[in-house]
């Protein structure tokens, strides 16, 4: 262990000792008004339902979007509102409602007579919303498209340090005897992107990605990038609310119909139960599976609106069985969702079968009340077969699916219900059901019901559950947010579930729970500290008795505890330190524990060319099953959630530099330190020695 005993609590004891010197001292730093450390925050919550890099692009772009070009209130949508991220649904409503009642805002300050909206709420909503003198519709000309519309340009290289093993050299023997022994490209991953946009209403652009270990113009890539994607949209031009011709994302209800695209899962914001369905929108991500290639539109017709969307593309599948004459797959096993396509082997799964996907949706719509209606067509170019694994009995096989499903939003005073009901071609049924209720002023509730028969299949699926998939399950949850005294507020949520049939190393029925409770003090705007607990038991099959004939799930229990504290010591300095500690137990066994302690620095002036963030931390855990992550600065529009596992520090810097008014400059340097091990990585990705570090640099040109 790197740090025991008395080592590890007068580091902890001095660590509480700087929290309470700088809580103390609030009054003598002065306030920031800007909302990085709200954006952080709100990303990181939605991070941590995920363990892998997910692009949070779209959240970050269009923030960033709405600083340089603030959202008109007196023609501000729903769905515009919705992309701030910082109003719910019964402030929105209230904002719309007020609009029509009363006329056109003539200050933002206005805001204080609708309900829910305070001034740290709107204090908050500043840098990203305005107020215009001209009341009249904007009219778009193309010379107004060209004088006021903005074009950005992005290239990133990334590249681990150290050689791992697929990038060292091997004997022509070697390869010809395995050639999967070693990757073919090189070791860089390389980004570009670049989009054109005016407002709201037009957007184009192309987005590519070379991951490391892909060829680059040569060999199996001549073109260059292994993904591209790109579009061009239209939106709120008339009675056209959006056309989109290319990559696009498509999104309904609470998506338990249809959902392309990344969507939160549960997080510490108790009252985040509810999706924020987009419609339609561009796609400008780099995940190579959540996304549809093809033509879709969306029309208002008086309260109604009509989406109709078609895609076709080529997606990845490990093949079953091919055709010997025609090399064409004629079964495949599994969706490969990996978007690695480095060696021989998981080049043959690139692209080897077609997805056609067909639907549309119609919403009819009145000012606190949705009602959609979503249909959707599924059609693959081979069968997809399964194992024979019990657990897959009831999962979705051949080349054809479809869904149908009714959604719905209703919001009565201060109450907000809705939900949605999905049916699959082969009769399975979906649903789920929530309530959101601002019952006081200083107390929030939150519902949440879902039941997904074990045999209903939805492919492009996202609603709010506890498995990835919206298959096999059935649950509630319920959460508060109360605010007890001024500065402090109380998060916190218990959700149960079950899973009725079998599932992946789950060899019977089973269920478990999570449990969250966390207390916040912001006592200023330069303050903010909270304490989390988090408990979660989730069944595992349970390998202990190496003789059972069966494989009986036990309990996994996992116990988090948290605290962080956010502190400004200056203006243009800003201090993060947290301290997270992990208890593991399975089937009432040998505790595994983990602890991991940081402190980040983060200068942010307000005048220089120059910003960076850095941070140290220390981790020691007993294994992977005490992992902890934690979200991490990185380069605009990139994002990094990595597993601190076994013994070790974690180091990061990331430095921003604006050349110019139209140029920005990134460099990234992170270097994980394993205490206790010779090499890190498997396979091809293995590194020998303690040391795994990497670096990215990124440019921006705007113009």
């Amino acid at each position: 262990m790197i740090l025991r005993g008395s080592h590890l609590k007068s580091l902890i004891l001095i660590f509480c000792c700087i929290c309470l010197a700088f809580s103390q001292s609030k009054a003598q730093v002065v306030d920031d008004p800007s909302n990085q450390n709200m954006i952080e925050k709100k990303i990181e919550n939605l991070a941590e339902t995920t363990s892998e890099d997910v692009d949070y692009t779209n959240i970050l772009e269009n923030l960033s979007f709405y600083q340089d070009h603030p959202l008109e209130l007196n023609t501000a949508s729903k769905d515009q509102l919705e992309q701030l991220l910082m109003l719910d649904d019964f402030q929105i409503s209230g904002l719309i409602a007020h609009r029509d009642k009363f006329g056109k805002f003539l200050s933002v300050y206005e805001l204080q007579a609708i309900e829910g909206f305070d001034l740290p709420t709107i204090y908050r909503l500043l840098p990203y919303v305005k107020v215009s003198r001209d009341l009249n519709r904007l009219n778009i000309t193309f010379k107004d498209m060209i004088k006021y519309s903005t074009n950005e340009l992005f290239v990133r290289v990334s590249q681990n340090i150290e050689q791992q093993k697929g990038f060292s050299p091997a004997s022509a023997a070697d390869l010809e005897d395995n050639p999967n022994a070693r990757f073919l490209g090189s070791p860089q991953r390389i980004f570009s992107r670049y989009r054109f946009k005016y407002g709201n209403y037009f957007s184009a652009g192309f987005t590519a990605e070379k991951d490391a270990g892909e060829e680059f113009f040569r060999g199996t890539q001549k073109q260059g990038f292994d993904f591209m994607t790109g579009h061009i949209a239209v939106r709120n031009i008339g009675k056209l609310r959006s056309l989109n011709i290319g990559d696009y994302q498509a999104q309904f209800g609470q998506g338990l119909t249809f959902w392309s695209g990344f969507a939160f899962g549960k997080t510490a914001d108790a009252m985040n139960v509810k999706r924020s369905a987009q419609g339609l929108r561009p796609y400008t991500s780099v995940n190579e599976n959540l996304f549809l290639r093809g033509i879709a539109t969306a029309w208002a017709l008086g309260n109604f609106e009509i989406t109709v969307f078609g895609s076709d593309k080529k997606i990845n599948s490990n093949a079953a069985s091919v055709d010997s004459l025609s090399q064409d797959i004629e079964a495949f096993s599994s969706f490969n969702l990996s978007g690695f396509h480095r060696t021989p082997n998981e080049l043959l799964d690139k692209g080897n079968i077609r997805e056609r996907i067909y639907g549309t949706h119609v919403k009819f719509s009145r000012r606190r009340l949705d009602i959609g209606v979503t249909g959707v067509n599924y059609q693959y170019s081979a069968d997809l077969q399964r194992s024979d694994d019990p657990h897959n009995k009831y999962e979705f096989q051949g080349r054809t699916n479809s869904n149908l499903g009714l959604d719905y939003n209703y919001i009565y005073k201060n109450f907000n219900f809705f939900g949605e009901v999905a049916r699959s071609m082969n009769g399975g049924l979906a649903t789920t059901h929530g309530l959101i209720a601002s019952l006081d002023p200083k107390f929030s509730l939150s519902v949440l019901y879902r039941n997904f028969s074990r045999d209903y299949h939805g492919i492009y699926t996202a609603a709010i559950a506890e498995g990835s998939r919206n298959i096999n399950e059935k649950g509630i949850y319920v959460g508060f947010v109360a605010k007890p005294i001024k500065y402090i507020s109380v998060s916190a949520f218990i959700d149960r579930w079950q899973y009725p049939w079998l599932k992946y190393l789950i060899d019977a029925p089973s269920g478990g729970f999570d449990g969250l409770v966390q207390i916040n003090y912001t006592p200023s705007k330069a303050v903010d500290m909270y304490f989390r607990y988090r408990e979660r038991s989730r069944p595992r099959n349970d390998a202990a008795d190496i003789d059972a004939v069966i494989d009986y799930p036990s309990a996994q229990v996992q116990q988090n505890y948290r605290f962080d504290i956010v502190y400004k010591i200056s203006p243009s300095f800003r201090f993060r330190n947290r301290v997270e500690v992990v208890h593991f137990d399975m089937n009432n066994r040998e505790t595994e524990k983990g602890y991991m302690i940081l402190h980040d620095i983060v200068y942010q002036p307000l005048s220089k060319p120059i910003s960076f963030s850095f941070r140290y931390a220390l981790f020691d855990t007993e294994g992977f099953n005490t992992r902890i992550y934690a979200y991490e600065n990185d380069v605009l529009y990139s994002f990094s959630i990595p597993a601190y596992s076994e013994k070790g520090s974690r180091t990061y810097l990331t430095v921003k530099y604006n050349l110019t008014r139209k140029i920005d400059l990134w460099f990234r340097y992170a270097q994980f330190f394993y205490a206790n091990r010779n090499s890190t990585g498997s396979g091809l990705t293995e590194v020998e020695g303690p040391i795994r570090s990497d670096f990215r640099i990124q440019a921006r040109i705007s113009f």
